[in-house]
């Protein structure tokens, strides 16, 4: 992986809505490394790996989500490779069960 690593947290309606499915098919059109899963407290987090301006530009269409979403706010943080391992073993990008 080359490029920077995000941590990113989106609130809103945003769970029940497609937003995690809406995301990693928008990841991976991106050919970006990562994960995306539910948080018990309604929101979502995501950790995004690849070129800068490609992971910026995903940061930005979070803001957006699918058509059913109703985003309030989306936090970006540096991340770091033990965020980005925590994807499943040999997939680029994963969906993970909800913490």
């Amino acid at each position: 992986m080359s490029g920077v690593i995000r941590h990113v947290t989106i609130s809103g309606r945003v769970q029940g809505v497609g937003y995690r499915a809406w995301v990693d098919e928008q990841a991976n059109a991106r050919a970006l490394e990562g994960w995306v899963r539910n948080r018990r407290d309604g929101s979502v987090e995501a950790v995004f790996a690849g070129p800068d301006d490609v992971v910026t530009d995903m940061i930005a269409a979070c803001n957006r989500g699918p058509f059913s979403a109703r985003v309030a706010a989306v936090h970006a943080a540096s991340g770091n490779s033990d965020l980005l391992n925590q994807r499943q073993a040999g997939e680029r990008f994963s969906v993970l069960p909800t913490v």
